[in-house]
C-alpha cells in the first residue's frame, strides 16, 4: 500500500474522526468532544443520525444499566431517551430494586432529532455527510492518518473510530429470491472500506441479524388484545439535562456550558403497547414456507443472535410451544405505524402478510414494511487491545456491531470506550480502562477483547460477577470519579453531580443517626406485615425489614424532605443488602489487585516454556494488559497464571540487573 501524504489536498484536519453516526458513533463523537478534541462525525446521511434501525426501545435487563453508565460518562443516549419516551416500564420489579431494569419505548423520529440536537451542542464537533471509501494510511508505520470519502473529500485525523454497524458489505434478504445490497432498508452498504480493512490483513467474518415487519395500527382490532400501559412516574435516565425542554432542538446553537440544568423534561403523552400471540395457524404457515425463508432456504449461512431468534427459529426449535408472545409497539406520536416485536423474519413479503393475518387482532392488518434479515461483516474483537484500538493499525478504533455485538446499548457503551481512548490518544494522554468491577461497560469491553465472540454478543446480568453492586441506580457514583478525572463535565454538571452524591450521603447519615419511636411507625409496620418495634430504633435497622422503605421511615420521623427519590432508593439498597454487597466488593478488590499486576505488551510468551502450549499461543495473540485479564482467557489454567507471574517477575529481575550493570 503506497504512502499517503496527509497534507495533500486535505479539506480539514481533526483530532478524531468517527465513521458512522448510529448509537456507537454518536457516543464516540461526544466522548471525544468532551475531552476537548476536535471531532469530525462522518455519516452517509445526516438525516439518519441516531437512527433506531430495529425496535424503537432503549434499555432492559443489563442494558438499562449500560444506558445509565453511558449517561454518567457524559453520553447522550439517556438524555435523548428522556426526550422521546412514549412508554416506560421498570422490569424486574418483583425481584427487588437491586435488579430493577429500566426500559423506555421511544418516538423513533423524536429520538433521532434529539440525538442530533445534543450532538450540535458541542462546538468542537462537526457533522459531515459523506460515505467513507478508505482510510488514509502511512504504510511505513501502520498508522491511520485520516479518511477519504467516495465524493473525493479527504480529512486528516490523529485517530479514527469506525462504527459502521451492519453497513460493511451488508446484504438484505427477504425470502430466498430477494437480495439487496444495503446496510439498512433504503441505505447503501459500504464495500470499499470493508475491502481495504480485509486487504491490510485484519481477520473478517460474517454475522446476521433481522427485523420484523411493521403494520398500520389503524388496521388492528385492539378489542381483544391485552393492553400494557406506561409505568412512567418520576424516572429519567439522565442525571443532568441542558434545556428547559419544550420542542426538541430548541436552542440547539446555544453554547455548551451546562448552565441551564433542569430536573427532568416534561413527559410526552404516554402510549400503550398491546400483547397478542402467534398461534398454531401462524406456525403452520411458517412451517409450510420454511424453504422460502432466507435463513432456512440456504441464502444465509451466517450466525445470528441466539437470544433474539427469528420467528422461523422459534417454530423450528420449539415445535411443542402452543404460541409465541407478540408485542405491538408504537413507532411515534406522529404515526399509526406499529412495530411487531417477536416476529423477526426473512420470509417472503407475501408470506409475512399471511402470517400476520393469522394473529389475533390482525386479521385485516395492512403491512407497511416487510421484515428482513441482513448479513454483514464484522471483525473478531480479539484483534483489539483493551482501549478498543486495532492492534495492527495505530490510531484506528472499532466500536459497535463491527466488533460482533448486537443491541443499541452495547453499541453505545463501546462508543464511549473507543471515543474516549481515541480522544485521549489524539491529545497525547494515557488511555482509560473500565474494569469488570466498575461497570457493565467494563464487562462488555473485557469479554470482547479477551474472549472474542462466536455469535452476536448481548449483555446479560449473568455475565457480570458484580451485578448487585453494579446497578442502574448507582451508575453516577461508580463512574463520576472517572469522568471528573478525565475532565468530561461542564461546571454546571460538576455542581449537579456533587448535589446528587451529597444527597445520597445525607440520606445515609440520617438513616444511621435518626431513631424512630414504636408508635410513629406502628401502622407502617402493620401494613407491611412486620412486627412492632420493642423500643426506639435507628432507621438503618428498621429499613432492613421487608416491605418497609426508607422514604416511608423518613416521613414517619419527619426528616429528609429535600432528598431526591433516587438518592433514597440507592441508600436503601446499600443498607438492606449490605452483607451481599460486602462480599461482592471483597471479590472486586481481589480483581483490582490482579489488575495492578501489569503485563508488558512485548512479553515473549512463546519463550515461556513453563506455560502450556495453549496458554502461550493465546497470550501471544490476545496480549492481555493485566493478570486479571489473562485469568479470563479461555484455556488459561490456574497453574499457567502462577507460572506466568514467576516468568514475568524473573524477566523483571533480569531487566533490573542489566539496567544496573549498564
Amino acid at each position: 500500500m503506497p504512502f499517503v501524504d496527509p497534507a495533500r489536498m486535505l479539506e480539514e484536519a481533526f483530532d478524531v474522526i468517527v465513521v458512522g453516526a448510529g448509537h456507537a458513533g454518536t457516543e464516540a463523537a461526544v466522548a471525544a468532544a468532551r475531552l476537548g478534541a476536535r471531532v469530525g462525525l462522518v455519516t452517509s446521511a445526516l438525516e439518519s443520525i441516531g437512527q433506531m434501525s430495529c425496535n424503537p426501545a432503549i434499555g432492559g435487563v443489563a442494558k438499562g444499566t449500560v444506558v445509565r453508565e453511558v449517561d454518567a460518562l457524559g453520553g447522550i443516549m439517556g438524555r435523548a431517551t428522556d426526550l422521546a419516551t412514549l412508554q416506560f416500564r421498570m422490569l424486574n420489579r418483583g425481584k427487588g430494586a437491586a435488579v430493577w431494569a429500566p426500559r423506555a419505548q421511544c418516538d423513533r423520529g423524536m429520538y433521532r432529532r434529539a440525538v442530533r440536537s445534543l450532538l450540535e451542542q458541542h462546538r468542537s464537533l462537526r457533522c459531515i455527510q459523506g460515505t467513507v471509501a478508505r482510510l488514509l494510511l502511512d504504510d511505513q508505520s501502520s498508522t491511520v492518518l485520516g479518511i477519504e470519502t467516495l465524493e473525493g473529500r479527504r480529512f486528516g485525523a490523529n485517530a479514527v473510530v469506525i462504527t459502521t454497524g451492519t453497513f460493511l458489505r451488508g446484504r438484505i434478504h427477504i425470502g430466498t429470491g430477494t437480495r439487496i445490497s444495503g446496510g439498512r432498508a433504503g441505505e447503501a452498504s459500504s464495500i470499499h472500506l470493508a475491502e481495504q480493512l480485509e486487504n491490510v490483513g485484519l481477520t473478517i467474518a460474517r454475522f446476521k441479524t433481522g427485523t420484523p415487519p411493521r403494520i398500520d395500527g389503524r388496521s388492528v382490532d385492539f378489542s381483544n388484545l391485552e393492553r400494557q400501559d406506561s409505568e412512567l412516574d418520576s424516572f429519567v435516565y439522565a442525571w443532568s439535562h441542558f434545556w428547559s425542554f419544550g420542542d426538541v432542538g430548541r436552542d440547539a446553537t446555544a453554547s455548551y456550558d451546562g448552565a441551564r440544568l433542569s430536573a427532568r423534561p416534561p413527559p410526552l403523552p404516554q402510549q400503550p403497547c398491546w400483547i397478542t400471540f402467534l398461534n398454531g395457524d401462524g406456525k403452520r404457515v411458517i412451517s409450510d414456507n420454511l424453504s422460502a425463508s432466507a435463513m432456512y432456504g440456504g441464502a444465509i449461512e451466517s450466525r445470528g443472535p441466539r437470544y433474539c431468534p427469528s420467528v422461523e427459529d422459534k417454530v423450528v426449535k420449539f415445535p411443542h410451544a402452543d404460541r409465541h408472545q407478540i408485542f405491538l409497539e408504537p413507532e411515534g406520536l406522529d404515526t399509526s405505524e406499529l412495530y411487531v416485536n417477536g416476529l423477526s423474519t426473512s420470509l417472503p413479503a407475501p408470506v409475512q402478510l399471511e402470517v400476520l393475518r393469522t394473529i389475533p387482532g390482525l386479521s385485516d392488518v395492512r403491512m407497511t414494511r416487510a421484515g428482513y434479515a441482513i448479513e454483514y461483516d464484522f471483525f473478531p474483537p480479539t484483534q483489539l487491545d483493551a482501549s478498543f484500538q486495532v492492534k495492527a493499525l495505530r490510531g484506528l478504533f472499532f466500536a459497535g456491531q463491527i466488533n460482533g455485538t448486537t443491541g443499541y446499548e452495547e453499541a453505545a457503551g463501546q462508543g464511549v470506550i473507543a471515543g474516549l481512548n481515541a480522544g485521549l490518544m489524539s491529545l497525547d494522554r494515557a488511555p482509560v480502562f473500565l474494569g469488570r468491577e466498575t461497570s457493565y461497560i467494563g464487562v462488555l469491553a473485557d469479554d470482547l477483547v479477551t474472549r472474542g465472540v462466536d455469535e452476536p454478543y448481548r449483555l446479560f446480568t449473568s455475565r457480570s460477577e458484580f451485578r448487585l453492586t453494579v446497578r442502574q441506580d448507582n451508575a453516577l457514583r461508580r463512574l463520576a470519579p472517572v469522568g471528573l478525572e478525565l475532565g468530561l463535565y461542564s461546571e454546571g454538571e460538576k455542581v449537579r453531580i456533587a448535589e446528587r452524591l451529597a444527597s445520597e450521603d445525607e440520606a445515609m447519615v440520617l438513616a444511621r443517626s435518626t431513631s424512630v419511636r414504636p408508635e410513629a411507625v406502628a401502622s407502617l409496620l402493620s401494613s407491611a406485615g412486620s412486627t412492632p418495634l420493642p423500643h426506639a430504633m435507628r432507621i438503618a435497622e428498621v429499613v432492613k425489614r421487608q416491605g418497609v422503605t426508607l422514604r416511608e421511615l423518613f416521613g414517619a420521623a419527619g426528616v429528609g424532605d429535600g432528598i431526591a427519590p433516587e438518592a433514597l432508593i440507592t441508600t436503601e439498597l446499600e443498607i438492606k443488602y449490605d452483607g451481599y454487597f460486602e462480599r461482592e466488593r471483597s471479590q472486586a478488590d481481589k480483581i483490582k489487585r490482579m489488575g495492578e499486576f501489569s503485563l508488558d505488551d512485548a512479553l515473549p510468551y512463546s519463550e515461556m516454556r513453563s506455560l502450556s502450549t495453549e496458554a502461550r499461543q493465546k497470550l501471544a495473540t490476545i496480549r492481555p494488559r493485566t493478570l486479571a485479564q489473562a485469568s479470563r482467557i479461555s484455556g488459561i489454567s490456574a497453574s499457567d497464571l502462577q507460572n506466568l507471574v514467576i516468568e514475568v517477575e524473573r524477566q523483571r529481575r533480569v531487566a533490573a540487573r542489566n539496567s544496573g550493570a549498564s
